[in-house]
């Protein structure tokens, strides 16, 4: 019969691929654990690692047993999540990731709210890009994500918090700098600087005007906003930064210029969670601070 100790211990294996740091993450001994695994292993009557004297590595049948290992383990724990919630004993850990354009600027500002609403809450935020925090929520390892829409996003609840604006960032003196009439026609004349590919807000950027189109491939990449707008500073082009951001002062400091652009389309910031988290009603108050914290930042911004 095969247990959830066994599968435990088998997606262990499949984050370590080494016995040994797989035994600590379960807290048992290596013994146990090779014992448990090679249990599993004869009860479905197929190897799910190969394993020799300087690696570990799993089969495709062992993968495909992890990725589904990891949906019954997730069920499980909210299922125990439920039951205590039922009886009155919420989890104080929040798990949150959140991407590099949004968490940044947003969760600063919620924290004291999220405090003073949860003072026993504690708060362990990741910053990853939009797929990886997606995964980390299939698999259990976030309550919760920020990301911004449009994405795909799966089988997920999500809650709109805001709609997220652009504007404009230019050396000073730029022909564009101030144009009360900027354009996707006039952006795609210009030296536009993106962040690297996997960023959702490369995507958004270049979507924000259906008439700008791609940039050629040759474009240079950042990986931050603050490197953008310190190429922005050096002349070497111009680039689309989010409200937000120009909200909590990522341009403090900086001598570019920034221009308003009514007719980007905005990105829409979301707070996502699992359907079957029996927290949803947590989350919904959650997404509430989160949209009042952009309300304080818009009327008192840090820029």
């Amino acid at each position: 019969m095969t247990t959830l100790r066994q599968l435990r211990f088998l997606v262990a294996l499949s984050e370590t691929l080494n016995f040994s740091r797989a035994a600590e993450i379960c807290h048992v001994t290596q013994p146990t654990l090779s014992a448990g695994l090679k249990e599993l292993e004869d009860h479905l009557g197929a190897p799910l690692a190969e394993r020799s004297k300087r690696s570990v590595m799993l089969t495709p049948l062992g993968a495909d047993i992890v990725r589904r290992a990891r949906v019954v383990l997730n069920d499980i724990a909210d299922i125990e999540a439920l039951a205590h919630a039922q009886a009155g004993h919420l989890q104080g850990d929040l798990r949150l990731g959140a991407i590099p354009t949004v968490g940044p600027f947003l969760v600063p500002r919620a924290l004291p709210l999220l405090r003073k609403a949860w003072p026993d809450q504690r708060l362990f935020l990741r910053e990853e890009l939009t797929e990886s925090l997606l995964a980390g929520l299939a698999e259990g390892r976030l309550d919760l994500v920020l990301i911004a829409l449009p994405h795909a996003v799966g089988n997920i609840a999500t809650e709109l918090l805001f709609e997220d604006g652009y504007q404009l960032a230019t050396p000073v003196g730029h022909p564009l700098s101030g144009c009360p009439d900027v354009t996707g026609a006039k952006l795609a004349q210009a030296s536009l600087l993106l962040l690297e590919k996997g960023h959702c807000l490369q995507r958004h950027a270049l979507e924000a005007y259906a008439e700008m189109g791609t940039p050629p491939g040759d474009t240079f990449a950042a990986t931050s906003l603050p490197t953008l707008i310190s190429m922005v500073e050096e002349s070497l082009g111009l680039t689309l930064l989010p409200q937000l951001a120009v909200d909590a002062g990522v341009a403090r400091g900086h001598a570019i210029a920034l221009t308003p652009l009514p007719g980007a389309c905005p990105r829409r910031v979301v707070l996502g969670w699992r359907k079957t988290s029996p927290h949803a009603e947590r989350f919904r108050k959650i997404a509430a601070l989160f949209r009042d914290a952009r309300a304080s930042l818009a009327k008192a911004p840090l820029g």
